[in-house]
C-alpha cells in the first residue's frame, strides 16, 4: 500500500536564502565604493557644476556681483589674449592647440618605438624599461627647473652647440618667443614618452605570437609584419595613448608657469588656456569669467575625446 508523502517546499525557501544573500553581497560592495563615490561626486562632479553655474555670473574674490548669462562667453569669444582669428601666436587656445598638434604625435610616435625596442628580445630590457620610464616619474617641476639651467644663454647646451660650431651660442632658449614654446615640446616630449612606451608595451604583449609566426612562414619582411599586423592590432593602444596625451596637452599649465614666471611670456608665447585661467582667477580675482575658460576648455577637450572615440574607440584586437 502506497503512502502519501507531502510535496517538499524546499525550492521557495532556497530561492528566498539565494535572493537574501545577493542583496546582502550588493550591499556590502555599495558600502565599500559609497567613501570613494561620495570624494568623487564631491570633488570631481560638484565642482564641475558649480563652475558651470558660476561662469554665468559676474563673480569675484566677494562672491556674487551680478547675473550676467553668457556675458562671460560672449567677452571671451572677443577676448584676444584667448583665442583670435585668424589663428596666430600669441593667443592661450592657439598655442595650446599648437603645442598639442606636435606633441601628441612626437610622443605617440616615440613611445611606440621605444615598446618596440624593449619588446624586442635583447639583453637587459628590464634595464632599459626602467632608464625610459625614469623621466616620467621625476616631477615636472624639477625637470623644469634643471632644463632652465642647461637652456639658458650660457648654460650647457648652448656651450655644446658653441662647440660644435666652432663660435659662441648665445640662444636664450625659455626667453625668447621664437623658441620658448617649442623648448617646452621637447622638454615634454622626453618626459613622457617612457609613460606612452608601458601602454604601448602592454596593448604590444596582448597580441597572439600566432599571427608573426604565420608571416615568418609566409617570408614576410619586418616592416610589411609591422605595418601589416602590428600597427592595425594597437589600434587600442592608440585610441588609449591618443586620448592621454591629447588631454596632458590641453591641460598644459606648470611648464609653461615655471618658464614665464606665470606671465606666459615672452610675448605671450608660453601662454596656455590653463595658465590663462590661472592668470584670470588669481591674478585678476574675476572667477565667474575664469569658470567660463574651464567650462570652454572642458568641452574642447570632451570634443577631442569623443572625434578619437569615432577613430580609433571601436578598433579591437581581431584574433
Amino acid at each position: 500500500m502506497a503512502v502519501a508523502t507531502e510535496p517538499r517546499r524546499d525550492g521557495p525557501r532556497l530561492l528566498d536564502t539565494v535572493g537574501t544573500a545577493r542583496v546582502r553581497e550588493a550591499l556590502v560592495g555599495y558600502a565599500f565604493v559609497a567613501i570613494p563615490l561620495a570624494f568623487f561626486l564631491a570633488f570631481f562632479i560638484f565642482p564641475i557644476g558649480y563652475a558651470f553655474y558660476i561662469s554665468f555670473f559676474d563673480w569675484g574674490i566677494l562672491g556674487k556681483l551680478g547675473y550676467v548669462g553668457a556675458g562671460n562667453y560672449r567677452n571671451l569669444w572677443h577676448d584676444h589674449l584667448f583665442w583670435t582669428w585668424p589663428p596666430h601666436r600669441g593667443s592661450a587656445i592657439w598655442n595650446t592647440l599648437y603645442y598639442t598638434a606636435f606633441v601628441v604625435p612626437a610622443q605617440m610616435a616615440l613611445g611606440l618605438a621605444l615598446a618596440l625596442a624593449v619588446n624586442a628580445k635583447l639583453r637587459g630590457k628590464t634595464f632599459f624599461r626602467a632608464a625610459y620610464y625614469f623621466p616620467s616619474l621625476t616631477s615636472s617641476a624639477a625637470v623644469t627647473a634643471i632644463a632652465l639651467y642647461i637652456l639658458n644663454s650660457g648654460g650647457l647646451l648652448n656651450t655644446l652647440l658653441g662647440k660644435i660650431e666652432g663660435h659662441p651660442v648665445r640662444t636664450p632658449w625659455f626667453g625668447q618667443s621664437s623658441t620658448a614654446l617649442e623648448s617646452i615640446m621637447g622638454l615634454n616630449v622626453w618626459t613622457t614618452s617612457g609613460t606612452m612606451m608601458l601602454f604601448y608595451l602592454a596593448t604590444l604583449q596582448s597580441i597572439p605570437t600566432d599571427v608573426y609566426e604565420a608571416a615568418a612562414i609566409d617570408g614576410t619582411s619586418r616592416w610589411r609584419t609591422f605595418w601589416k599586423i602590428t600597427f592595425p592590432l594597437l589600434k587600442p593602444g592608440h585610441f588609449f595613448v591618443g586620448v592621454l596625451s591629447v588631454i596632458g596637452c590641453l591641460k598644459l599649465f606648470d611648464q609653461a608657469f615655471i618658464v614665464s614666471g606665470g606671465k606666459g611670456g615672452p610675448a605671450y608665447s608660453t601662454v596656455t588656456a590653463v595658465l590663462y585661467l590661472y592668470q584670470t582667477a588669481i591674478f585678476d580675482s574675476r572667477w565667474g569669467y575664469a569658470a567660463a575658460i574651464g567650462v570652454v576648455l572642458f568641452a574642447i577637450i570632451f570634443l577631442f575625446t569623443l572625434v578619437q572615440r569615432l577613430l580609433f574607440g571601436r578598433a579591437e584586437i581581431g584574433y
